[in-house]
């Protein structure tokens, strides 16, 4: 006989390391920002391994895979139980598997990248034996999710699983057709693909990184505890389905506006624009959709701490979706590539909108694995809230400010069409102060991250793990 109980034990370890592998990734991330201040910290010749080549696509992977990844895991795990009423599909190994299996995946990472094997592609540095690793993982994570919703006790399925699942399908997709590569001994391969092909490939899997890993799948996160926390429903649920099936639709061809003037096909440089621009509709509607659910709740904001993560990512998600496709523009584009700018964009949605909504649905999720009615500390909570956000703005207004500094230096022309900075390191230069801004940025950043473990471990073992009764199908469930 099935047990009754929810699967919060998987839950539990997911959630634990996320914010182990957040001060982790966060920590590296800031010593990556203090390299390109002080140039001295590479150690290269003392340590290899602690060159900013190396520890760079480390801080990638930690932040993305390991606490963007931790995070999906245990939020979809816990939402895919209570939506469907149902214990987690595999038995209790199953589970099981998918979080040593993805933990082995990071620690894979941690020793490999700094070690220096690596692909050298975009969020796709790992090698071979450990890509077939992620595959088997994800497959395993596919069958725990889509085999719990088809044991649901409930016909419907709530939208945020439309989300997690996507990303699910999605990401196994991207995953194993840009890693296709020649293994040429165990911890060296080449890529089958050649030139511009590859190219496109890569950044077709490296947006869509972005489109589903980073967008979709927190986007699931963002429709189930904003309505939890706000105590309200959904604003819209028509147009929640119309933002999923818009999103996942346009996000597949927004590839190719990372490689304008490049060898790749002028016309397919010019769909990945108009693509992007289009892509601005779903996502503000999805903001809109996730902010206006405060409708008649907006007095929650003044004392609620939890629902200001929320809601203040959502508002980084709709200032990020606004910028990337105008940096997608041609024109814009000219000015942004290959300058802060990009950095700086980028960490607004992976600082603002992904941390944001990790940090407040974790804040929300862990008193309930542990049988408490709230964090150890609400003024903690309170207290991250606000140091973060100190972080982000200091942060990615200093890389739009250098960004676009670099931008006007780099293509001013004398009167003869030369370059008025033909040396790039008088570029560099001018931008030190801003990457002085930038390091401080992230150690307040990465300070609110180091609260947020205190907090937790407060709440821990002040707490005991609880796996939650499955309670009875309510009477309208099916209809």
């Amino acid at each position: 006989m099935e047990t009754q109980t929810y699967n919060y034990k998987v839950v539990r370890q997911f959630a634990i390391m996320t914010v182990v592998w957040g001060i982790v990734g966060m920590l590296v991330g800031v010593i990556a920002a203090a390299q390109l201040r002080w140039p001295e910290l590479n150690l290269s010749e003392i340590a290899p391994w602690f060159h900013f080549g190396r520890i760079r696509p480390l801080h990638t992977n930690a932040v993305i895979f390991a606490f963007g990844g931790c995070g999906l895991f245990a939020t979809s795990y816990y939402v895919v139980q209570r939506t469907c009423y149902a214990r987690l599909f595999g038995g209790n190994w199953l589970p099981a598997f998918t979080f040593w299996g993805w933990q082995a995946v990071i620690v894979a990472a941690v020793i490999t990248l700094p070690l220096g094997y690596t692909q050298g592609k975009e969020y796709a540095e790992l090698e071979w034996p450990i890509d077939i690793l992620i595959a088997l993982v994800w497959v395993a994570y596919a069958v725990v999710f889509f085999g719990t919703i088809a044991k649901r006790k409930i016909k419907h399925i709530y939208v945020a699983n439309w989300f997690y699942g996507g990303f699910i399908l999605a990401v196994a997709l991207l995953h194993i057709v840009n890693s296709m590569a020649l293994p040429t001994s165990f911890m060296k391969s080449y890529s089958a693909y050649y030139g511009a092909i590859d190219a496109m490939v890569q950044w077709w899997y490296g947006h869509n990184a972005v489109g589903f890993f980073l967008t979709a799948a927190f986007l699931g996160m963002m429709y189930y505890f904003v309505p939890k926390q706000a105590g309200r429903p959904v604003y819209s649920y028509r147009l929640s389905v119309v933002h999923f099936w818009a999103l996942i639709f346009t996000y597949m061809w927004a590839g190719p506006h990372h490689l304008h003037y490049t060898a790749l096909p002028d016309w397919t440089q010019s769909l990945g624009m108009v693509l992007s621009l289009i892509l601005f509709a779903p996502s503000w509607g999805g903001m809109i959709n996730g902010i206006m659910t405060l409708s008649g709740a907006w007095n929650k904001l003044r004392t609620d701490p939890i629902l200001k993560f929320l809601i203040v990512s959502l508002s980084f998600y709709g200032m990020s979706t606004f910028e990337g496709p105008m940096m997608s523009i041609k024109s814009v584009n000219a000015l942004s590539h290959y300058t802060e700018w990009t950095v700086g964009h980028v960490h607004s949605g992976a600082l603002g909108w992904v941390g944001f909504v990790t940090i407040g649905s974790l804040y929300y999720l862990i008193p309930r694995l542990y049988g408490r009615k709230e964090m150890y500390s609400t003024k903690l909570v309170e207290m991250h809230f606000w140091i973060a956000t100190i972080g982000v703005v200091l942060y990615i207004s200093s890389m739009w400010v250098a960004g676009v500094m670099q931008g006007l230096l780099l293509g001013e022309l004398n009167p003869d069409g030369t370059l008025a900075y033909p040396q790039f390191v008088s570029v560099v230069s001018r931008t030190m102060p801003y990457y002085l801004i930038r390091t401080i940025g992230g150690l307040f950043y990465l300070s609110g991250m180091v609260m947020m473990a205190y907090n937790v471990y407060r709440t821990v073992i002040s707490g005991k793990p609880v796996d939650a009764d499955i309670p009875a199908l309510p009477q309208s469930a099916n209809h």
